[in-house]
């Protein structure tokens, strides 16, 4: 307890003052400053090797009142090398006491502090040994952050407009060291035992179960809870609130549990099914159980991200989780269950595994957001995920298309730059590259390959390379298959390949160049000196049996059987690259589209369009032969080929608005309409339908209003009148057939 701690301190002596000499550590000149102006003992942003953390006693309380909090923290340590210097994290906390428990009793340590690498020093004046076991007990106390990270101060207000406060973790990527000293990076992991101090008007959750609650002086409760696996610290969580919870079991006996504020605990039902489902699912797909007792999930009222993989205590913004059958969307509820999908993905990839280093965070974020379209596929049929899959994959184009660009591993080491990570190259590169690698060596290979990495490695942490080994096996991939070769050029460069076919006959030719967007001559000269192993897949008009080809180098050159009218390469955009079809090919394929567009698949037609485009904007294409290939989509069905459509037209006519050239602009817009005109009439005015029919409808029934297309105009004012007129039964119609909100 802590007034057991603080009450232990009044019979012991304080360490030494920043004034007192400190022990000689043999410093170097150049040493830096800690602020007392002695040296400090480190002159490095990662921490050493000599010591590592094996167990965290942590006691924390916060005071909702004053929005500050006190703590003491005991860290068992391992000694590798013979020292007299602990070097650890710490950030804007106060540090009142630091003692060496020995067996004799309290030991003072001196504390050095170095604000700029937000570390301190703990000096002995005796050498801890190699191969011992020592215990440091350090206190703190900090304010509440404002900041939506560390610990920080989270506000709601009721129905009434009373405002209510509560406390709430959010550590990724390196603030756990805000709210408590310690080894704050991810390969120093440790179990920890959390006990949190309350009052009795709220409740506390942490990573582990509550095993027990005790009275303290003052009316105050302290919750004791359950010690945790081995786990880096960006993953501890605990959250102090009035929140109301709701709970189910999954087949596993694993207790799920979402919790919200009062006024909107009836929004759960749907997170809560869904998150019983999807852990159920992880838990077979990965042949490893979920290794903890419990999953809550937290709707928290002030979230700067998203939603946080806590090892079970996930958090989320509520629009995230909270679902109101009244009023939320059916896009909101894809959306819902990709976040969960992707939090409990992290349970095994990012928690039991984690990567060594915040260089490989797409180790745990590319396959996160590969797992939010794999499970809910088998868990959630009806909201067709695979249909979306595509826009993650576009939406990373854009930005590895740039010349800012990064490799997805890349070289990091302060928090600014770690930060800079969480973006759409380790996210949504990272789960299409895995995509592509998936069909390379096929499903059933890659599931094993993955199973097996997470076997071997559990409770660790990782690099690329292991989990490269981990993929390749004989017995599925071949004696010649190098998946490390391969893969090294998808994540150890910037940018992707833009593939040139060209068909001469039964012989196609094939180039490969980084695709950038860059009018930097240089720039586009040192194109040259990116080279892949591209996992190519190609159909033709002679045969829809797929067929795959590792293209290794600047140039190569394949043989079809026979004469064919017309070759597609990327079949279903499996992989991370695009097009170009040289000569006759673009000519070729507009003219399939406009006889047959069905004799493509779904996400062809798509890529497609977007490709074509895409290419336009670095001149490899005319942009009339992009409009003539986009003049098909008059009869296109499928949501995500209309999308496209929509997404690459309408830039056209708002460069035109933006240049102040309202004929042009008018015409353009008057073209899209006249192009989507056929399939507007056909959209019933209904909240029915599947997933993809209903974001279709929204999408084309937005559009004719807004550019007021009459039968549009006039129906929806009819509808609307209705509805203000009525007791809200039409409500839902209304608002899902016209406002849904659109991935």
């Amino acid at each position: 307890m802590l007034a057991a701690h603080l009450l232990l301190l009044l019979f012991v002596p304080f360490p030494p003052s920043s004034g007192a000499q400190l022990p000689d550590q043999g410093q170097a000149k150049n040493a830096p400053i800690a602020t007392n102006g002695q040296p400090f003992p480190w002159d490095r942003m990662r921490l050493p090797k000599t010591i590592s953390p094996v167990h965290y006693d942590l006691t924390i309380h916060p005071n909702l009142t004053t929005l500050d909090f006190t703590g003491v923290v005991r860290i068992q340590l391992d000694v590798h090398e013979d020292t007299s210097t602990i070097i650890l994290h710490s950030k804007q906390l106060q540090i009142s006491n630091v003692w060496l428990l020995i067996p004799e009793g309290l030991k003072p340590l001196w504390v050095l502090e170095y604000p700029r690498f937000h570390e301190i020093a703990l000096l002995s004046d005796s050498v801890l040994t190699k191969g011992r076991r020592y215990e440091v007990q350090l206190e703190f106390a900090a304010i509440l952050s404002d900041s939506f990270s560390g610990f920080y101060k989270s506000t709601y207000r009721t129905s009434s407009g009373e405002v209510r406060v509560l406390a709430c973790t959010q550590f990724e990527a390196t603030f756990a060291r805000g709210a408590f000293p310690c080894f704050d990076e991810p390969a120093f992991k440790a179990n920890f035992t959390i006990r949190i101090i309350r009052e009795p008007r709220h409740i506390a959750i942490s990573n582990m179960p509550k095993v027990k609650t005790v009275d303290l002086p003052g009316g105050l409760l302290e919750d004791h809870f359950d010690t945790s696996v081995k786990m880096s610290t960006y993953l501890v969580a605990y959250i102090v609130s009035d929140f109301l919870s709701v709970s189910k079991t999954t087949r596993h006996g694993v207790k799920i549990s979402v919790y919200a504020v009062p006024e909107k605990i009836d929004q759960t039902a749907y997170a809560l099914d869904a998150a019983v489902k999807l852990l159920d699912f992880y838990n077979k797909y990965f042949d490893i159980p979920y290794p903890l007792p419990k999953q809550d999930l937290a709707a928290i009222p002030d979230f700067q991200s998203g939603a946080m993989e806590n090892w079970g205590l996930t958090t989320y913004r509520e629009t995230s989780l909270l679902f109101d059958p009244d009023k939320s969307s059916v896009s909101d509820k894809l959306e819902i269950t990709k976040v969960i999908a992707h939090e409990l993905a992290h349970q095994w990839f990012g928690n039991l595994v984690t990567m060594e280093w915040w260089n490989d965070l797409w180790l745990n974020e590319g396959f996160a957001n590969f797992m939010m379209f794999i499970s809910p596929r088998i868990t959630h049929p009806e909201l067709q995920v695979d249909k979306f899959f595509l826009e993650i994959c576009f939406k990373a184009m854009e930005v590895d298309s740039l010349s800012s660009s990064h490799p997805i591993s890349t070289p990091v080491e302060n928090p600014t730059q770690i930060q800079e990570m969480f973006d759409d190259v380790s996210y949504d590169k990272g789960a299409c590259i895995l995509k592509m690698l998936q069909d390379f060596l096929t499903p059933g290979a890659f599931e094993i390959g993955i199973i097996r990495y997470l076997k071997h490695y559990s409770y660790q942490n990782t690099v690329n390379s292991q989990l490269w080994e981990s993929l390749t096996d004989k017995r599925y991939s071949g004696d010649e298959l190098d998946v490390k070769a391969i893969m090294d050029t998808w994540t150890l460069q910037e940018g992707f390949p833009l593939v040139t076919v060209d068909v001469r006959g039964r012989e196609v030719r094939l180039s490969q160049e980084r695709y950038l967007k860059t009018d930097d001559q240089s720039l586009t000269e040192g194109k040259a000196k990116f080279l892949w192993q591209i996992p190519l897949t190609y159909m033709t008009s002679a045969s829809n049996t797929i067929q795959h080809f590792l293209l290794k180098t600047k140039n190569d050159v394949l043989y079809l059987p026979e004469k064919v009218d017309w070759v597609k390469f990327n079949v279903d955009m499996r992989g991370y690259y695009m097009v170009h079809y040289a000569g006759e090919g673009w000519n070729s394929i507009i003219k399939l589209l406009q006889h047959n567009h069905t004799a493509l698949r779904i996400n062809d037609r798509a890529s497609l369009i977007h490709n074509v485009f895409q290419l336009v904007s670095t001149e490899n294409v005319k942009l009339d032969t992009a409009l003539e290939l986009s003049l098909y989509l008059s009869r296109e069905t499928e949501i995500m080929s209309v999308k496209q459509g929509f997404g690459q037209l309408e830039p056209l006519y708002k460069l035109m608005e933006k240049r102040d050239m309202p004929a042009l602009e008018n015409q353009m817009k008057d073209y899209v309409l006249d192009l989507f005109r056929g399939l507007i009439d056909r959209q019933e005015w209904s909240d029915s339908g599947s997933v993809s029919e209903r974001m279709l409808r929204s999408k084309l029934l937005l559009f004719g209003c807004d550019r007021n297309y009459a039968p549009c105009v006039t129906k929806a004012t009819e509808l609307f009148n209705k509805w203000k007129d009525s007791d809200g039964t039409m409500r839902s119609v209304v608002i899902n057939s016209t406002t849904d909100s659109f991935l």
